[in-house]
């Protein structure tokens, strides 16, 4: 990709909308969308175009990214006689980025093989942090040569893996998604136990980094529940969209997966008290709830 191509967007969101301008600033052709029109206005001052559909991204598109909240969001946009794969050219790509079940991910990759359309699942772990900064974690399902095509489309983004064909990604992302939420809730409890039992859990988690138990996790998402700091960065209600996913997964595959379906409870508690849009670090209001405190 070393001559300027043509980037559709769909999906500009907390993740989406610092992904185009990424693109654009890397001197692409970037044409956006989203479902709600204000979350593109102000894409414009990068030169990015705003479409007027979903379908309108697709018009000479050499690539269309998207980042949109769901699974069947995403088929419902993608797919059908006027969904988006119909309207790209035969040879495009489609790099589906948003986090969806594996399966959703296998039957788009049939839709865009029987369209004449490369298909790549490319979830992405990092927040909104990564996708403004560049260094997101892009895990890649798909065809090799298809890969190899969208690499220097990666590079502008993060740091990207090929981890096996059309659904891969997915499967990686849900293995993410499991660590993630499991360590954000381990680090809850660790804060917790250390301010009840007296010490400064400030000080604790100042004397844990760099040892064992030093993580992403307990440095950036440790600090955000010391300072109550919940800002959606990542926000819960995705976090428990992708438990709940790994669960499904683990249950048609019957694995037993005890400690993160006790995680998926507590993310599902936490959106049930009214927390869903706070970011996922905010599980520590959900464990304060459990030991008898009102959150503040």
């Amino acid at each position: 990709m070393h001559d300027t191509q043509t980037i559709g967007v769909i999906g500009t969101g907390l993740m989406g909308a610092p992904m185009a301008r990424r693109i654009a600033e890397a001197g692409h052709r970037v044409r956006a969308w989203n479902r709600t029109p204000d979350k593109t206005e102000t894409l414009r001052e990068h030169g990015i175009e705003v479409a007027h559909s979903a379908n309108d991204t697709a018009t000479d598109a050499d690539f269309i990214i998207v980042m949109l909240s769901s699974g069947p969001v995403c088929d419902d946009v993608l797919l059908g006689d006027d969904g988006v794969i119909a309207h790209m050219a035969p040879g495009a790509i489609l790099v589906v980025m948003s986090s969806i079940p594996v399966e959703t991910a296998r039957g788009q990759a049939q839709a865009a093989e029987t369209a004449g359309v490369g298909y790549l699942d490319a979830p992405v772990s990092g927040g909104e942090r990564g996708a403004i900064d560049g260094k997101l974690a892009i895990m890649v399902g798909g065809e090799t040569d298809t890969y190899a095509r969208a690499r220097a489309l990666f590079s502008h983004l993060g740091r990207d893996v090929h981890v096996g064909p059309a659904g891969s990604g997915q499967l990686a992302k849900l293995a993410n998604q499991t660590i993630v939420a499991n360590t954000i809730a381990t680090v809850a409890e660790a804060l917790l136990l250390a301010e009840r039992g007296g010490a400064d859990p400030g000080k604790v988690r100042e004397a844990l980094l760099g040892g064992f138990a030093d993580s992403t996790i307990l440095q950036v998402h440790g600090e955000r529940m010391l300072k109550e700091d919940f800002r959606p960065g990542g926000p819960a209600k995705w976090q428990w969209k992708d438990t709940q996913t790994a669960q499904a997964l683990a249950d048609e595959l019957s694995l037993e997966l005890p400690v993160s379906r006790l995680v998926d409870g507590l993310f599902a508690d936490m959106v049930a008290h009214g927390d869903g849009d706070l970011d996922h670090s905010a599980l520590i209001r959900e464990l304060r709830r459990r030991n008898g405190e009102r959150p503040s």
